[in-house]
Protein backbone atom coordinates (compact mmCIF):
# COMPACT_ATOMS: atom_id res chain seq x y z
CA UNK A 1 0.00 0.00 0.00
CA UNK A 2 0.63 3.49 -0.71
CA UNK A 3 3.33 5.73 1.91
CA UNK A 4 0.79 7.99 3.90
CA UNK A 5 3.25 9.62 5.67
CA UNK A 6 2.42 13.38 3.88
CA UNK A 7 -1.73 13.15 3.91
CA UNK A 8 -0.72 11.97 7.61
CA UNK A 9 1.31 14.90 8.34
CA UNK A 10 -1.00 17.76 6.59
CA UNK A 11 -4.32 16.07 8.02
CA UNK A 12 -2.79 16.67 11.86
CA UNK A 13 -1.41 19.99 11.10
CA UNK A 14 -4.82 21.71 9.91
CA UNK A 15 -7.07 19.92 11.87
CA UNK A 16 -8.18 23.09 13.80
CA UNK A 17 -8.57 24.81 10.29
CA UNK A 18 -10.97 21.99 9.47
CA UNK A 19 -12.82 21.91 12.28
CA UNK A 20 -13.96 25.80 12.11
CA UNK A 21 -15.69 24.41 8.89
CA UNK A 22 -17.43 21.85 10.61
CA UNK A 23 -18.14 24.68 13.27
CA UNK A 24 -19.90 26.84 10.69
CA UNK A 25 -21.51 23.63 9.26
CA UNK A 26 -23.01 22.63 12.19
CA UNK A 27 -24.28 26.45 13.18
CA UNK A 28 -26.87 26.28 10.75
CA UNK A 29 -29.79 24.79 11.56
CA UNK A 30 -31.16 22.37 9.52
CA UNK A 31 -34.52 20.21 10.41
CA UNK A 32 -36.02 18.51 8.19
CA UNK A 33 -39.27 17.59 10.68
CA UNK A 34 -39.75 20.99 11.09
CA UNK A 35 -38.70 22.10 7.46
CA UNK A 36 -36.11 24.92 8.96
CA UNK A 37 -32.71 26.23 7.90
CA UNK A 38 -32.64 23.39 4.64
CA UNK A 39 -32.20 25.99 1.90
CA UNK A 40 -29.26 27.27 3.69
CA UNK A 41 -27.41 24.03 4.89
CA UNK A 42 -28.23 23.02 1.17
CA UNK A 43 -25.74 26.19 0.05
CA UNK A 44 -23.39 25.75 2.75
CA UNK A 45 -22.73 22.32 1.50
CA UNK A 46 -22.68 23.52 -2.23
CA UNK A 47 -19.96 26.12 -1.36
CA UNK A 48 -17.95 23.85 1.01
CA UNK A 49 -18.20 21.40 -2.30
CA UNK A 50 -16.75 23.97 -4.56
CA UNK A 51 -14.09 24.85 -2.14
CA UNK A 52 -12.56 21.27 -3.63
CA UNK A 53 -12.91 22.11 -7.21
CA UNK A 54 -16.29 20.19 -7.62
CA UNK A 55 -18.71 20.82 -9.89
CA UNK A 56 -21.70 21.43 -7.71
CA UNK A 57 -25.13 22.03 -8.02
CA UNK A 58 -28.57 21.93 -5.75
CA UNK A 59 -31.46 20.05 -6.95
CA UNK A 60 -34.83 20.27 -6.64
CA UNK A 61 -37.11 17.28 -5.54
CA UNK A 62 -40.64 18.10 -4.00
CA UNK A 63 -39.07 18.35 -0.66
CA UNK A 64 -35.78 19.70 0.53
CA UNK A 65 -33.36 19.78 -1.78
CA UNK A 66 -29.98 17.69 -2.52
CA UNK A 67 -26.82 18.85 -3.71
CA UNK A 68 -24.95 16.90 -5.73
CA UNK A 69 -20.94 17.27 -6.80
CA UNK A 70 -18.92 15.84 -8.83
CA UNK A 71 -14.88 16.41 -9.49
CA UNK A 72 -13.29 14.23 -12.53
CA UNK A 73 -10.09 12.19 -11.49
CA UNK A 74 -7.02 10.42 -13.02
CA UNK A 75 -8.85 7.13 -12.77
CA UNK A 76 -11.75 6.28 -14.70
CA UNK A 77 -13.22 4.58 -11.48
CA UNK A 78 -16.10 6.71 -10.02
CA UNK A 79 -16.50 6.95 -6.00
CA UNK A 80 -20.42 7.67 -4.76
CA UNK A 81 -20.00 9.58 -1.61
CA UNK A 82 -23.56 9.46 0.51
CA UNK A 83 -24.46 12.06 2.77
CA UNK A 84 -27.31 13.97 4.38
CA UNK A 85 -27.17 17.55 5.75
CA UNK A 86 -30.26 17.75 7.55
CA UNK A 87 -30.29 17.00 11.55
CA UNK A 88 -32.78 15.76 14.26
CA UNK A 89 -35.17 18.88 16.38
CA UNK A 90 -32.36 19.56 19.56
CA UNK A 91 -35.13 19.54 22.21
CA UNK A 92 -35.31 19.27 25.06
CA UNK A 93 -33.14 22.45 24.80
CA UNK A 94 -32.91 22.52 28.67
CA UNK A 95 -30.90 18.96 29.00
CA UNK A 96 -27.68 20.40 26.67
CA UNK A 97 -25.25 21.65 28.04
CA UNK A 98 -24.23 23.95 25.72
CA UNK A 99 -26.87 25.44 23.32
CA UNK A 100 -26.98 22.77 20.03
CA UNK A 101 -26.05 24.99 17.53
CA UNK A 102 -23.20 26.72 18.95
CA UNK A 103 -21.08 23.85 18.36
CA UNK A 104 -18.40 23.57 21.27
CA UNK A 105 -14.62 21.89 21.70
CA UNK A 106 -14.56 20.56 25.35
CA UNK A 107 -12.63 17.69 26.62
CA UNK A 108 -11.35 16.46 23.25
CA UNK A 109 -14.86 16.61 21.82
CA UNK A 110 -17.48 18.48 19.75
CA UNK A 111 -20.68 19.15 20.81
CA UNK A 112 -23.53 20.17 18.43
CA UNK A 113 -26.96 19.11 16.63
CA UNK A 114 -26.16 16.92 13.92
CA UNK A 115 -22.45 16.99 14.78
CA UNK A 116 -22.18 13.30 14.40
CA UNK A 117 -25.36 12.67 12.91
CA UNK A 118 -24.19 13.57 9.82
CA UNK A 119 -22.27 16.72 9.45
CA UNK A 120 -18.86 15.70 11.04
CA UNK A 121 -18.79 12.48 8.46
CA UNK A 122 -19.21 15.13 5.54
CA UNK A 123 -16.58 17.49 6.03
CA UNK A 124 -13.85 14.72 7.27
CA UNK A 125 -14.34 13.40 3.88
CA UNK A 126 -13.42 16.97 2.06
CA UNK A 127 -10.86 16.95 4.90
CA UNK A 128 -9.17 13.85 3.20
CA UNK A 129 -9.35 14.86 -0.44
CA UNK A 130 -7.75 18.38 1.00
CA UNK A 131 -4.98 16.32 1.69
CA UNK A 132 -4.58 14.26 -1.75
CA UNK A 133 -4.92 17.37 -3.36
CA UNK A 134 -2.46 18.82 -1.32
CA UNK A 135 -0.16 16.19 -1.95
CA UNK A 136 -1.35 15.27 -5.75
CA UNK A 137 -2.62 18.12 -7.31
CA UNK A 138 -5.63 15.67 -8.59
CA UNK A 139 -7.74 13.41 -7.47
CA UNK A 140 -7.24 9.90 -7.75
CA UNK A 141 -10.50 9.00 -9.52
CA UNK A 142 -13.69 10.39 -10.15
CA UNK A 143 -15.38 11.27 -7.22
CA UNK A 144 -19.51 11.62 -6.68
CA UNK A 145 -21.11 13.22 -3.60
CA UNK A 146 -25.14 13.22 -3.10
CA UNK A 147 -25.97 14.97 0.14
CA UNK A 148 -29.69 14.93 1.20
CA UNK A 149 -31.86 17.20 3.25
CA UNK A 150 -34.26 14.47 4.52
CA UNK A 151 -32.77 11.55 6.03
CA UNK A 152 -34.37 12.37 8.92
CA UNK A 153 -37.70 12.11 7.95
CA UNK A 154 -37.85 9.01 6.13
CA UNK A 155 -36.18 10.59 2.74
CA UNK A 156 -39.45 10.73 1.22
CA UNK A 157 -38.29 11.93 -1.77
CA UNK A 158 -34.80 10.34 -2.23
CA UNK A 159 -36.04 7.23 -3.92
CA UNK A 160 -37.62 9.24 -6.38
CA UNK A 161 -34.64 11.44 -6.97
CA UNK A 162 -32.30 8.46 -7.31
CA UNK A 163 -34.40 6.64 -10.23
CA UNK A 164 -34.78 9.92 -11.94
CA UNK A 165 -30.97 10.69 -11.95
CA UNK A 166 -29.77 7.42 -12.63
CA UNK A 167 -26.99 8.61 -15.39
CA UNK A 168 -25.56 11.46 -13.02
CA UNK A 169 -25.11 9.26 -10.11
CA UNK A 170 -23.55 6.15 -12.11
CA UNK A 171 -20.45 4.94 -9.63
CA UNK A 172 -18.74 1.60 -9.46
CA UNK A 173 -18.51 1.80 -5.07
CA UNK A 174 -20.61 3.92 -2.91
CA UNK A 175 -19.82 5.25 0.91
CA UNK A 176 -22.28 5.36 3.25
CA UNK A 177 -23.21 8.48 5.90
CA UNK A 178 -22.45 6.37 9.14
CA UNK A 179 -19.83 4.24 10.64
CA UNK A 180 -17.14 4.22 13.39
CA UNK A 181 -15.97 2.04 16.28
CA UNK A 182 -17.82 0.08 19.14
CA UNK A 183 -17.15 -0.29 22.94
CA UNK A 184 -14.16 -2.07 22.44
CA UNK A 185 -13.15 0.58 20.16
CA UNK A 186 -13.20 -2.00 17.28
CA UNK A 187 -13.70 -0.58 14.34
CA UNK A 188 -17.30 -1.75 12.49
CA UNK A 189 -18.55 -2.36 9.30
CA UNK A 190 -21.79 -2.35 8.71
CA UNK A 191 -23.22 -4.13 5.50
CA UNK A 192 -26.61 -3.33 5.30
CA UNK A 193 -30.04 -1.54 7.40
CA UNK A 194 -33.41 -2.83 7.93
CA UNK A 195 -35.91 -1.41 6.15
CA UNK A 196 -38.92 1.02 7.96
CA UNK A 197 -42.55 2.09 7.38
CA UNK A 198 -43.70 4.78 9.83
CA UNK A 199 -47.12 5.22 10.13
CA UNK A 200 -49.40 7.32 12.45
CA UNK A 201 -52.90 6.18 13.59
CA UNK A 202 -55.54 8.37 14.79
CA UNK A 203 -59.40 8.21 15.45
CA UNK A 204 -61.99 10.89 16.04
CA UNK A 205 -64.85 10.05 18.82
CA UNK A 206 -66.34 13.24 19.13
CA UNK A 207 -66.54 16.78 18.43
CA UNK A 208 -64.90 17.68 21.71
CA UNK A 209 -63.66 16.49 24.13
CA UNK A 210 -66.32 16.20 27.31
CA UNK A 211 -66.65 15.96 31.25
CA UNK A 212 -66.27 11.96 31.83
CA UNK A 213 -68.96 12.68 34.51
CA UNK A 214 -71.35 13.22 31.53
CA UNK A 215 -69.65 10.74 28.98
CA UNK A 216 -67.82 8.21 30.81
CA UNK A 217 -70.63 6.01 30.47
CA UNK A 218 -72.70 6.94 27.61
CA UNK A 219 -69.80 8.15 24.83
CA UNK A 220 -66.73 6.09 22.73
CA UNK A 221 -63.65 7.32 23.90
CA UNK A 222 -61.02 8.14 21.72
CA UNK A 223 -58.11 6.82 23.80
CA UNK A 224 -60.06 3.49 24.55
CA UNK A 225 -60.61 2.37 21.17
CA UNK A 226 -56.93 3.34 20.07
CA UNK A 227 -55.67 1.13 22.96
CA UNK A 228 -57.94 -1.71 21.81
CA UNK A 229 -56.89 -1.19 17.93
CA UNK A 230 -52.86 -0.94 19.05
CA UNK A 231 -53.73 -4.12 20.74
CA UNK A 232 -54.92 -6.11 18.35
CA UNK A 233 -51.45 -5.53 16.35
CA UNK A 234 -49.31 -7.43 18.69
CA UNK A 235 -49.69 -10.48 21.16
CA UNK A 236 -47.82 -10.89 24.60
CA UNK A 237 -45.61 -13.13 22.96
CA UNK A 238 -44.37 -10.23 21.23
CA UNK A 239 -45.53 -11.58 17.55
CA UNK A 240 -46.73 -9.23 15.00
CA UNK A 241 -50.70 -10.57 14.43
CA UNK A 242 -51.14 -8.56 11.15
CA UNK A 243 -51.90 -11.23 8.47
CA UNK A 244 -49.41 -11.94 6.14
CA UNK A 245 -46.34 -9.70 7.82
CA UNK A 246 -44.18 -12.49 8.26
CA UNK A 247 -44.87 -13.59 4.58
CA UNK A 248 -41.81 -14.26 1.87
CA UNK A 249 -39.06 -12.58 4.34
CA UNK A 250 -36.12 -13.55 3.38
CA UNK A 251 -33.73 -14.92 6.53
CA UNK A 252 -30.37 -14.78 7.15
CA UNK A 253 -27.82 -16.39 4.90
CA UNK A 254 -25.04 -19.08 6.54
CA UNK A 255 -22.17 -16.72 5.69
CA UNK A 256 -24.17 -13.65 7.72
CA UNK A 257 -24.78 -16.39 10.53
CA UNK A 258 -21.02 -16.94 10.76
CA UNK A 259 -20.48 -13.00 10.95
CA UNK A 260 -22.89 -12.66 13.89
CA UNK A 261 -21.39 -15.95 15.57
CA UNK A 262 -17.64 -14.04 15.61
CA UNK A 263 -19.47 -10.08 17.11
CA UNK A 264 -19.22 -10.23 20.51
CA UNK A 265 -21.88 -10.35 23.21
CA UNK A 266 -23.83 -6.97 23.98
CA UNK A 267 -26.20 -8.26 26.35
CA UNK A 268 -24.28 -6.24 29.21
CA UNK A 269 -22.92 -3.44 27.21
CA UNK A 270 -26.74 -2.72 26.64
CA UNK A 271 -27.92 -3.19 30.03
CA UNK A 272 -24.90 -0.74 31.64
CA UNK A 273 -25.67 1.66 29.05
CA UNK A 274 -29.44 1.68 28.55
CA UNK A 275 -30.25 0.53 32.16
CA UNK A 276 -32.35 -2.19 30.41
CA UNK A 277 -33.14 -4.96 33.11
CA UNK A 278 -34.35 -7.56 30.95
CA UNK A 279 -35.16 -8.83 26.99
CA UNK A 280 -37.81 -9.14 25.68
CA UNK A 281 -38.95 -13.11 24.36
CA UNK A 282 -36.71 -14.69 27.26
CA UNK A 283 -33.56 -13.87 25.68
CA UNK A 284 -30.40 -13.79 28.08
CA UNK A 285 -27.94 -12.38 24.84
CA UNK A 286 -24.71 -14.54 23.43
CA UNK A 287 -25.87 -14.94 20.10
CA UNK A 288 -29.59 -15.19 19.80
CA UNK A 289 -29.67 -11.64 21.58
CA UNK A 290 -27.57 -10.38 18.45
CA UNK A 291 -29.71 -11.81 15.67
CA UNK A 292 -32.87 -11.08 16.77
CA UNK A 293 -31.88 -7.43 17.30
CA UNK A 294 -31.38 -7.12 13.46
CA UNK A 295 -32.92 -10.10 11.08
CA UNK A 296 -36.44 -9.94 13.07
CA UNK A 297 -38.86 -7.37 12.14
CA UNK A 298 -40.51 -4.72 14.38
CA UNK A 299 -43.83 -3.19 15.44
CA UNK A 300 -42.44 -0.34 18.02
CA UNK A 301 -45.40 2.30 19.06
CA UNK A 302 -43.32 5.33 19.01
CA UNK A 303 -45.16 7.69 21.17
CA UNK A 304 -48.88 7.60 21.98
CA UNK A 305 -51.20 11.11 22.33
CA UNK A 306 -55.04 11.90 24.08
CA UNK A 307 -56.67 13.64 26.70
CA UNK A 308 -55.44 15.76 29.64
CA UNK A 309 -51.32 14.88 30.60
CA UNK A 310 -50.60 17.90 32.49
CA UNK A 311 -50.42 17.99 36.08
CA UNK A 312 -53.04 17.20 38.43
CA UNK A 313 -56.18 16.13 37.66
CA UNK A 314 -58.89 16.93 34.63
CA UNK A 315 -61.90 14.95 34.27
CA UNK A 316 -62.09 14.57 30.65
CA UNK A 317 -63.78 12.46 28.14
CA UNK A 318 -60.90 12.52 25.12
CA UNK A 319 -62.47 13.27 22.04
CA UNK A 320 -59.51 12.28 19.87
CA UNK A 321 -56.15 10.02 19.99
CA UNK A 322 -53.19 9.13 18.18
CA UNK A 323 -49.99 7.26 18.24
CA UNK A 324 -46.88 7.44 16.12
CA UNK A 325 -46.06 3.49 15.27
CA UNK A 326 -42.93 1.91 13.01
CA UNK A 327 -42.33 -1.20 11.72
CA UNK A 328 -38.38 -2.09 11.22
CA UNK A 329 -38.39 -4.38 7.81
CA UNK A 330 -36.39 -7.25 6.67
CA UNK A 331 -35.38 -7.89 2.94
CA UNK A 332 -38.67 -8.72 0.86
CA UNK A 333 -41.05 -6.66 3.31
CA UNK A 334 -41.86 -3.36 1.50
CA UNK A 335 -43.38 -0.27 3.30
CA UNK A 336 -46.37 0.09 0.69
CA UNK A 337 -47.77 -3.36 1.21
CA UNK A 338 -47.42 -3.63 5.07
CA UNK A 339 -49.70 -0.23 5.05
CA UNK A 340 -51.45 -1.83 3.14
CA UNK A 341 -51.79 -5.40 5.06
CA UNK A 342 -51.93 -2.85 8.50
CA UNK A 343 -55.39 -1.14 7.18
CA UNK A 344 -57.01 -4.62 5.78
CA UNK A 345 -56.23 -6.00 9.60
CA UNK A 346 -57.64 -3.21 10.99
CA UNK A 347 -61.27 -3.30 9.28
CA UNK A 348 -61.34 -6.84 9.86
CA UNK A 349 -60.52 -5.99 13.61
CA UNK A 350 -63.36 -3.46 13.63
CA UNK A 351 -61.26 -0.93 13.14
CA UNK A 352 -62.33 1.06 9.90
CA UNK A 353 -62.64 4.24 11.50
CA UNK A 354 -58.90 3.88 12.77
CA UNK A 355 -57.43 7.02 10.21
CA UNK A 356 -53.77 5.52 8.84
CA UNK A 357 -51.21 8.32 7.66
CA UNK A 358 -48.19 7.02 6.18
CA UNK A 359 -45.17 8.99 7.30
CA UNK A 360 -42.22 7.53 5.11
CA UNK A 361 -40.39 4.46 4.93
CA UNK A 362 -37.87 2.27 3.19
CA UNK A 363 -36.95 -1.45 2.10
CA UNK A 364 -34.38 -3.26 3.80
CA UNK A 365 -30.90 -3.54 1.98
CA UNK A 366 -27.69 -5.52 2.06
CA UNK A 367 -24.15 -5.59 0.43
CA UNK A 368 -22.75 -8.63 0.05
CA UNK A 369 -19.82 -9.40 2.81
CA UNK A 370 -17.48 -10.79 0.45
CA UNK A 371 -17.37 -7.91 -2.28
CA UNK A 372 -13.74 -5.85 -3.35
CA UNK A 373 -14.81 -2.78 -2.37
CA UNK A 374 -15.80 -3.98 0.94
CA UNK A 375 -12.33 -5.74 1.43
CA UNK A 376 -10.54 -2.61 0.33
CA UNK A 377 -12.44 -0.94 3.39
CA UNK A 378 -11.68 -3.50 5.65
CA UNK A 379 -7.81 -3.73 4.66
CA UNK A 380 -7.31 0.21 4.73
CA UNK A 381 -8.40 0.24 7.98
CA UNK A 382 -6.17 -1.93 9.42
CA UNK A 383 -3.54 1.37 8.43
CA UNK A 384 -5.43 3.23 11.24
CA UNK A 385 -6.97 1.05 13.75
CA UNK A 386 -5.35 -0.53 17.28
CA UNK A 387 -7.78 -3.48 15.91
CA UNK A 388 -9.24 -5.03 12.81
CA UNK A 389 -12.56 -4.14 11.36
CA UNK A 390 -15.25 -6.42 12.20
CA UNK A 391 -18.34 -7.10 9.41
CA UNK A 392 -21.68 -6.76 10.41
CA UNK A 393 -24.50 -8.01 8.13
CA UNK A 394 -27.09 -5.68 9.02
CA UNK A 395 -27.61 -3.19 11.82
CA UNK A 396 -31.16 -2.43 13.43
CA UNK A 397 -31.57 0.99 11.95
CA UNK A 398 -33.10 2.05 8.77
CA UNK A 399 -31.92 4.39 6.15
CA UNK A 400 -32.36 5.04 1.93
CA UNK A 401 -29.43 2.34 1.03
CA UNK A 402 -32.16 0.44 -0.93
CA UNK A 403 -31.97 2.16 -4.25
CA UNK A 404 -28.03 2.71 -4.20
CA UNK A 405 -28.07 -1.09 -3.59
CA UNK A 406 -30.68 -2.45 -5.87
CA UNK A 407 -31.37 0.32 -8.39
CA UNK A 408 -27.67 1.79 -9.31
CA UNK A 409 -26.44 -1.62 -7.55
CA UNK A 410 -23.60 -0.68 -5.95
CA UNK A 411 -21.68 -2.18 -2.46
CA UNK A 412 -22.38 0.55 0.10
CA UNK A 413 -19.61 0.25 2.91
CA UNK A 414 -19.91 2.10 6.28
CA UNK A 415 -17.23 3.71 7.52
CA UNK A 416 -16.92 7.06 10.06
CA UNK A 417 -16.44 8.66 13.35
CA UNK A 418 -18.96 6.91 15.60
CA UNK A 419 -18.87 6.05 19.29
CA UNK A 420 -21.29 3.95 21.21
CA UNK A 421 -21.81 7.87 23.21
CA UNK A 422 -22.10 9.93 20.50
CA UNK A 423 -25.67 10.96 21.53
CA UNK A 424 -26.98 11.82 18.11
CA UNK A 425 -30.72 12.59 18.42
CA UNK A 426 -30.51 13.06 21.83
CA UNK A 427 -29.01 16.38 23.88
CA UNK A 428 -25.51 16.77 24.11
CA UNK A 429 -24.60 15.13 20.34
CA UNK A 430 -21.02 14.68 20.52
CA UNK A 431 -17.97 13.47 18.29
CA UNK A 432 -14.36 12.82 19.21
CA UNK A 433 -12.08 14.53 17.67
CA UNK A 434 -9.39 11.27 17.90
CA UNK A 435 -11.93 9.60 16.03
CA UNK A 436 -12.69 12.29 13.31
CA UNK A 437 -8.83 12.61 12.18
CA UNK A 438 -8.43 8.56 12.32
CA UNK A 439 -11.83 8.53 9.69
CA UNK A 440 -9.77 10.91 7.30
CA UNK A 441 -7.37 9.76 7.53
CA UNK A 442 -8.64 6.60 6.28
CA UNK A 443 -11.25 8.40 3.35
CA UNK A 444 -7.88 9.30 1.98
CA UNK A 445 -6.61 5.89 2.30
CA UNK A 446 -9.62 4.34 0.59
CA UNK A 447 -10.07 7.12 -1.91
CA UNK A 448 -6.22 6.32 -3.56
CA UNK A 449 -6.42 2.62 -3.19
CA UNK A 450 -9.85 2.48 -4.73
CA UNK A 451 -8.03 4.21 -7.99
CA UNK A 452 -5.45 1.81 -7.97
Amino acid sequence: MTTYRQIDSYLEKNLDQNLEELKRYVAQPSISAQNIGLGECAQIVKEMLEKRGFTAMIKSTAGAPVVFGERKGKSDKTLLIYNHYDVQPPEPLELWESPPFIPEIRDGKMYGRGVSDDKSHLTSRLFALDAILDEDGELPCNVKFIVEGEEETSSVHLHDFVRENMDLLKADACIWEFGGVDHREVPMQYLGLRGICYVELSVESLGTDVHSGLGGSIFPNAAWRLVWALNSLKGKDERILIPGFYDGIIPPTERELELMEKLPDVADEYKNRFGVKEFIKGIKGGNELKIEEVFTPTCTICGLNSGYQGPGSKTVQPARASAKVDFRLVPAQMPEDIVKKLRAHLDAQGFSDIKIDFLGGEPAARTNPDDPFIKLIVDTAADIYDAPMELVPTVGGSGPNYPFVHDLNLPVATMGLGHPDTRAHAPNENIRLDLYLKHAKHMARVVKEFAK
